[in-house]
């Protein structure tokens, strides 16, 4: 394996000049020339040391960065490095660089572009636009470049007046640049191009970059007329107009409408098919999407044979057949009955919501691999058709512990007139495994029948038999259950008083199941002592507070652990000041359970521990204190949701973002949009800020009156998928901020609404804005 072209660490040489670089540049521009000859330095470290130095220092270096950009071009490591140092530059750069564009040499006029490009210089514009017209092929591709970097209505008019210059090498970078660059207005000029072959392929691929919906009839056109290697790149364009649609405005279905409208389904069914082979893995992910949505009798067909393929694939496929009707179910059921485990494994999901599929579901219940069995309980659970009731009977004897578990689970979801009855004769089975799933199941149900059951299994010598009686008693109204468990909870065997005494937290409150768990408490056994703890806390005994104290120091970490859990559950001073005591405890398992008690009790004097365990310890601690913290309503709480959204940990981040999303308060909306930097959370804070908590909606358009072009769109985006009146209103309002950036953006949400009201407003808008980019937005929405 080849070495890194620099190390990960630094070396004692690189160390000790990196050192002297930031004792330069704390002397300030006095240090500029030393900087200079540094640039040149073979070391990777000490060049990125000299360049941020540079970059701080500002307006002092950037003229002579530019001179030596201009006159010495002789280290290609150096030109490197003003170019990085003029783009982080916090100095007036773009009036000193937009000055080297008229140079001579086509390489530094390539560097300005790159420069301008990079730091956004809407003053570089007019500059850039010119630059496309240069007669060199590289400085016209690096102003093409440069403009799509800046974006904004001039810079997307230098772009589509780079189409018509004929040259191929200037064309094929304009067309990808004004794809990504989302600007309705390049849709127009993208879709000429569909009529040229040599520019076909990659006008289509522009346009599903553009993610417009004004783009989606030509390339469904494409879809019925093209070669299939055109049908596939539409295929693909297509899926991503759909996801920015999706992302843009919730649930809409633009494509899909357009595909069922505009072309006959049968045929196209046939002809995406056809276009599986030879795609490669994207294309034929966005293939299989198609095929879910339009349907067809060779849908089905081309997508069972995808699931056999890469993961993506098979995922991608799978999903398409979900989407299909009932046209898909003789398909789907044929290859369910004659697949082997490894095809019904990744069929059987697919049939959750298809009544038709139980017979071939209950066929798999009979398949060799255990997996198969377990997912077809599963299954047939889902399916929620109780004609599977007595076939999932069959298996509750089954080898596999998790086929049994899966056939208790699927019963007790189903239910049935038959289940009573065949649960009493299981629970008389010679075998024990069958058995004790049937007590489950009368447990589960609470039949006043399976009492006797019950009773008959607590003197069996099997413990298992006993804990699965035990596990049941209470949920029988019956008096009898009670004194059985009494009676449990003295018996010889550790397990089985242990299980007495976890069932009596079950129960209701009443003297002498109190004194039963106040004796548990001195049982030797750990975990009786463990259950008697906390079937007290269940039962909110708050007598046994001083009695459940005491053992906070016991030898068994679990008992301590359960001291923690019923303290949380009384309302005690002496319950609160163990909690506290417990929330500084080495022992990370005691306290976690501390300070989720402190979260349930929600007293004032309890958040600051919580506050401070947020920030401290591992991740699984921090979660916990958080969510805790999350219960408060108290001005804190949002500052500290906010902290942790930048927490080292993902798990703790991502609960912080939760939190802040369902929390009310413009507060928490505020504290949201200002998480929409960062790249990393982008899309999940976008998600949780359309979810219209109260206040969320006025806090979205108060945000939007300051938004730039980077966050307009994102909360005009959050506004349309909650997919509510009050939110659509909403959107009307926002074409009215006071945010040019705003109005933008609102502006193509406010067409997708259709009514007579959005289009007067775009009209109005369209006539009267202040600001040519906003009319012109208008103007594109209302053509659509």
């Amino acid at each position: 394996m080849r070495a890194p072209s620099h190390p990960l660490s630094l070396s004692s040489e690189d160390r000790s000049r990196v050192e002297e670089v930031e004792a330069l540049a704390r002397r300030g521009a006095s240090s500029l020339e030393f900087l200079i000859v540094d640039l040149e330095t073979p070391s990777w470290a000490v060049r990125r040391a000299v360049i941020g130095a540079l970059a701080r220092m500002g307006t002092p270096a950037v003229e002579p960065l530019c001179e030596l950009l201009q006159h010495r071009r002789d280290n290609e490591a150096r030109l490197a490095a003003i170019v990085e140092a003029l783009v982080a530059s916090t100095g007036e750069v773009d009036g000193c660089v937009i000055a080297l564009g008229e140079d001579a040499n086509p390489a530094v006029v390539c560097d300005v572009a790159q420069v301008l490009g990079r730091r956004r210089s809407r003053r570089a514009v007019p500059l850039l636009a010119k630059l496309t017209l240069h007669p060199d092929d590289n400085v016209a591709v690096a102003a093409i470049e440069a403009l799509g970097r800046i974006g904004g209505g001039a810079a997307v008019d230098a772009l589509l007046a780079a189409l018509g210059s004929g040259n191929f090498f200037r064309i094929f970078p304009a067309i990808d640049v004004l794809g990504r660059s989302g600007d309705p207005s390049v849709v127009p000029a993208l879709l000429d191009l569909l009529g040229d072959p040599f520019y076909a392929t990659e006008a289509a691929r522009a346009l599903g970059r553009t993610g417009q919906e004004a783009a989606v009839p030509a390339l469904v056109g494409l879809l019925q007329r093209g070669t299939d290697a055109v049908m596939r790149v539409a295929a693909v364009a297509l899926v991503e107009i759909h996801e920015a649609q999706v992302q843009r405005f919730g649930g809409t279905r633009v494509v899909q409408t357009a595909l069922r409208v505009r072309a006959s389904t049968a045929d196209l069914g046939r002809r995406l098919a056809r276009c599986l082979s030879g795609a490669d893995a994207a294309e034929k992910a966005a293939l299989s999407r198609l095929l879910g949505w339009v349907g067809g009798p060779d849908a089905a067909t081309g997508l069972l044979a995808l699931l056999d393929t890469e993961p993506t694939v098979a995922r991608a496929a799978a999903n398409a057949l979900m989407e299909l009707g009932p046209e898909a179910d003789g398909p789907i059921l044929q290859a369910l009955r004659d697949g082997d485990s490894a095809r019904r494994l990744v069929l059987l999901p697919l049939v959750a919501r298809r009544s038709a599929a139980v017979p071939e579901v209950v066929l798999c219940l009979e398949d060799r691999d255990p997996t198969v069995r377990s997912l077809a309980a599963d299954t047939l659970s889902r399916i929620g058709d109780p004609s599977a009731v007595s076939a999932l009977f069959e298996h509750l004897g089954d080898e596999d512990q998790r086929v049994a578990q899966a056939a208790v689970g699927a019963i007790q979801s189903l239910g049935s007139e038959q289940t009573e009855e065949l649960a009493l004769a299981a629970a008389r089975s010679a075998d024990p495994r069958r058995r004790r799933a049937a007590l489950r199941i009368i447990s589960y149900f609470g039949y006043p029948r399976g009492l006797d059951v019950l009773l008959q299994a607590m003197r069996e010598q099997d413990e298992r038999l006993r804990d699965a009686a035990i596990y049941g008693l209470p949920f029988i109204d019956d008096p009898r259950a009670v004194d059985a468990l009494l009676e449990a909870s003295r018996h010889d065997s550790e397990r089985t008083r242990a299980a007495a005494m976890r069932a009596l937290g079950q129960t209701e409150k009443e003297a002498r199941v109190t004194s039963c768990l106040l004796g548990g408490l001195n049982d030797k056994d750990p975990w009786v002592r463990y259950y008697a703890c906390q079937s007290l806390g269940k039962l909110n005994e708050e007598a046994a507070a001083d009695a459940i104290v005491a053992l906070a120091n016991d030898d068994a970490g679990q008992v301590r652990v359960a001291v923690v859990d019923a303290l949380a559950h009384l309302h005690t001073e002496s319950a609160m000041a163990a909690l506290r005591r417990a929330a500084a405890s080495e022992d990370s398992d005691v306290r976690r359970a501390a300070l989720l008690g402190l979260g349930v009790s929600k007293r004032p004097d309890a958040l600051p521990v919580l506050l401070e365990a947020a920030t401290q310890g591992d991740p699984a601690t921090r979660l916990v204190a958080l969510s805790a913290v999350a219960e408060y309503d108290a001005p804190e709480t949002v500052t500290a949701l906010l902290r942790a959204a930048g927490d080292p940990d993902e798990s703790v981040r991502s609960a912080a973002v939760g939190f802040l999303a369902t929390r009310s308060g413009t507060s928490a909306t505020q504290a949201l949009v200002s998480l929409l930097g960062d790249p990393a959370l982008r899309e999940r804070v976008v998600s949780a800020l359309a979810l219209p908590a109260e206040g969320r909606i006025p806090g979205l358009l108060t945000a939007l009156e300051a938004a730039d072009e980077a966050v307009a769109p994102l909360l005009v985006a959050a506004l349309a998928r909650m997919q509510r009146a009050d939110a659509r209103a909403a959107l009307l309002t926002a074409l009215g901020s006071s945010s040019p950036a705003g109005r933008r953006a609102a502006a193509t949400a406010v067409a997708a609404l259709g009514t007579v009201e959005a289009r007067e407003l775009l009209e109005k808008t369209a006539a009267q804005d202040d600001d040519p980019e906003v009319r012109r937005a208008c103007l594109l929405a209302l053509s659509r």
